[in-house]
C-alpha cells in the first residue's frame, strides 16, 4: 500500500525541477497534489504528468507572494480532496548581487518569496489544522502532518554574493523551528530541507543569455563553468544533485517513518557541508 494514501500534499514551485519532481514522488506514494507554479502552463504540465502515472493533482497557478494566494492554496486543498496533511514551502529564486549594489526592492522581494510567503501561507493553514486535529481527538484518532520548509545551505552557511537570500533562507531555518514548537501539540512535524548544488535553471552553465523571468522582471540565472567546476570539486560525492535526488530528501520527511522527526535542518548536499 502506498505510504502516503489518503494524505493531501501541498507543493509550491512544483511547475519545474526539484518541486515538479517532489508532487510526482508524493503522487507516486499515493498523496493528493496541489501542484503550483507562477505560471499556468508548467503547473498542468506537472498534473497532467502526475495523472498519466496513475496519480491524482490539481493546479493553482499564481505567485506564492500575492495578497490572495493562501487562502487560494489552501482553498484549493480542501475543496478538491477535502483535506490537509502535507505542506512543501518550495517556491523561490535567485536575485543576487553584492550587498553593496542591492536595493532595497531586491532585498524585499526576495525575502517576500522565500520567507513572508511561506509564513503566510503556515498561518492561513493553521485554523484548518487545528479544527480538523480537534475533531481528530475527540473521535480518538492521532493524525500525523508534516510542514517542510525549503531552504539552502547559503542559510545554513552563507554564500558571497547573496546576502537577501542567505538571509531569508536562515530566517527559515528559524521559523522552522519555531513552529516545530507550536505545533507539536497538533502532532504536526516541522522540519527544513537546505539543497547543495543541485541541477536546476538557476545552476546551468552560463551560455550567452541564461535568464527567468518573474513577475515581468528578467534575472540572470546561471553559473560560469569554471565556478561550478570548483563547487563540485569541493563535493565529496564528486558530482551535482539531480532534481530527483533532491526531492527524495524532501519526501523522506514526509513519510510516516519521520513521523518523530521535528525541528531539523537536512542538507541535502552530497556532502559539500558536512
Amino acid at each position: 500500500m502506498p505510504r502516503l494514501e489518503g494524505r493531501v500534499a501541498l507543493v509550491s514551485g512544483a511547475g519545474r525541477g526539484i518541486g515538479a519532481s517532489l508532487a510526482r514522488q508524493l503522487a507516486a506514494e499515493g498523496a493528493r497534489v496541489v501542484v503550483n507554479d507562477l505560471d499556468a502552463g508548467p503547473a498542468q504540465a506537472t498534473v497532467d504528468a502526475i495523472a498519466q502515472a496513475g496519480g491524482v493533482a490539481v493546479a493553482c497557478p499564481g505567485s506564492v507572494t500575492a495578497e490572495d494566494f493562501p487562502r487560494r492554496f489552501i482553498g484549493t486543498a480542501l475543496d478538491s480532496f477535502g483535506g490537509l496533511h502535507i505542506i512543501v514551502n518550495n517556491a523561490g529564486y535567485i536575485w543576487n548581487a553584492p550587498i553593496h549594489k542591492i536595493a532595497d526592492a531586491q532585498w524585499d522581494a526576495i525575502q517576500d518569496v522565500h520567507l513572508k510567503a511561506p509564513f503566510r501561507i503556515l498561518r492561513e493553514a493553521y485554523a484548518h489544522i487545528s479544527s480538523a486535529v480537534a475533531s481528530e481527538t475527540a473521535a480518538g484518532r492521532r493524525v500525523q502532518r508534516k510542514v517542510v520548509n525549503i531552504s539552502s545551505v547559503s542559510g545554513t552557511r552563507g554564500s558571497a554574493g547573496q546576502a537577501n537570500y542567505a538571509a531569508a533562507k536562515a530566517g527559515l531555518v528559524g521559523l522552522t523551528k519555531t513552529l516545530a514548537r507550536e505545533w507539536g501539540r497538533l502532532n504536526v512535524n516541522v522540519n527544513c530541507v537546505a539543497f547543495g548544488f543541485i541541477e536546476t535553471r538557476l545552476t546551468q552553465e552560463i551560455r550567452g543569455e541564461t535568464a527567468i523571468e518573474i513577475e515581468g522582471r528578467r534575472h540572470r540565472v546561471g553559473l560560469l563553468a569554471q565556478g561550478r567546476a570548483a563547487t563540485v570539486a569541493q563535493i565529496p560525492l564528486g558530482r551535482a544533485g539531480s532534481p530527483d535526488e533532491a526531492a527524495g530528501g524532501v519526501l523522506l520527511l514526509c513519510l510516516p517513518e519521520a513521523d518523530y522527526i521535528t525541528g531539523q535542518v537536512l542538507e541535502v548536499s552530497g556532502g559539500l557541508t558536512m
